[in-house]
């Protein structure tokens, strides 16, 4: 098989006009190109120079495989150019996993940031609890994934995974603003409340919290949708506690930080240990500058 090195030296000296100006373009001695036109002369069969006194004379065989290699060692070039710009993150491809809330949140934000940075890069989103990611991830279906923890409900992470610690969340106690009801979790034990699945962290925190307060919670309605809780809430259907991702400003339903030891979520990414794809530190950096600024229940963790 003919080696591009070769054709590439070929070249060099039809464009100098002998072997020891094309030694001096390429930055070899006179002898290396001597021996590579040789060893391409053996490959080939072909004799590409006739030797003379004072120089070589190229024959018409050495014009012709210089015609006929361009084509090949310029597609040599685009494939050097491709493989650069995928090396370095100009271009390539990013897999990335949220959760539902960061995905309303902080993902439109993120890949707006992400796509000015990196034009020429193609993304692709997946949405999941953070159970799922973690699975996506391991099988290298992901490479990086939003995913939350609760201070009451703490997750054990694998190893194999490197954690970035994004913001933590308040968590916020919903009431309907005519309701009366006191902003205080223990004098809230008869009320109705309103969370999410039983099997959730979010679900298994409350749990915790109204303990911690000495009552068992009446669970009234339950939903993973924050934007159906807080219409719950404002019907007055009962009160909800939910991170601060999942809450917005209204009219209609009144927000108070809950002040209980960890009584908060963090928002994580993750990625494997050994991924290696240039595109990661670009989205970081990208789902940082979309952390919102200047809201209440929400604090930016510095960067790990």
């Amino acid at each position: 098989m003919l080696k591009p090195l070769h054709l590439l030296t070929l070249r060099a000296v039809l464009r100098g006009g002998s072997f020891a100006i094309a030694a001096r373009d390429l930055g070899y001695t006179a002898s290396a190109v001597s021996q590579q036109i040789s060893a391409l002369e053996r490959e080939t069969g072909l004799v590409l120079f006739e030797r003379e006194a004072h120089g070589v004379r190229p024959t018409a065989a050495a014009h012709r495989l210089v015609d006929l290699s361009d084509h090949a060692l310029a597609a040599l070039d685009d494939l050097d150019r491709h493989v650069r710009e995928l090396a370095t993150g100009v271009t390539g491809r990013l897999r990335l996993g949220s959760f539902p809330t960061a995905g309303v949140r902080l993902v439109p934000s993120a890949l707006s940031a992400f796509t000015e940075s990196r034009p020429r890069a193609q993304i692709q989103l997946e949405e999941g609890e953070p159970e799922e990611l973690v699975a996506a991830l391991g099988s290298g279906d992901l490479d990086i994934a939003l995913v939350y923890e609760y201070g009451l409900s703490p997750r054990r992470w694998p190893g194999s995974l490197v954690r970035h610690r994004l913001l933590r969340e308040d968590l916020a106690l919903l009431r309907a603003r005519d309701s009366g009801l006191s902003a205080q979790l223990p004098r809230l034990s008869r009320a109705r409340w309103i969370t999410s699945r039983e099997d959730t962290a979010g679900a298994e925190s409350l749990v915790r919290l109204c303990a911690a307060a000495g009552f068992e919670a009446t669970i009234a309605f339950r939903s993973n949708n924050y934007d159906v809780v807080r219409e719950l809430v404002s019907a007055g259907l009962g009160v909800a506690v939910v991170p601060a991702l999942g809450h917005a400003p209204s009219d209609t339903v009144e927000a108070t930080r809950l002040t209980q030891r960890s009584a908060h979520r963090t928002v994580l990414a993750l990625h494997r240990r050994e991924n290696s794809n240039p595109l990661l530190a670009t989205m970081l950096d990208s789902l940082r500058r979309a952390i919102p600024v200047d809201e209440p229940f929400l604090h930016p963790a510095e960067p790990t």
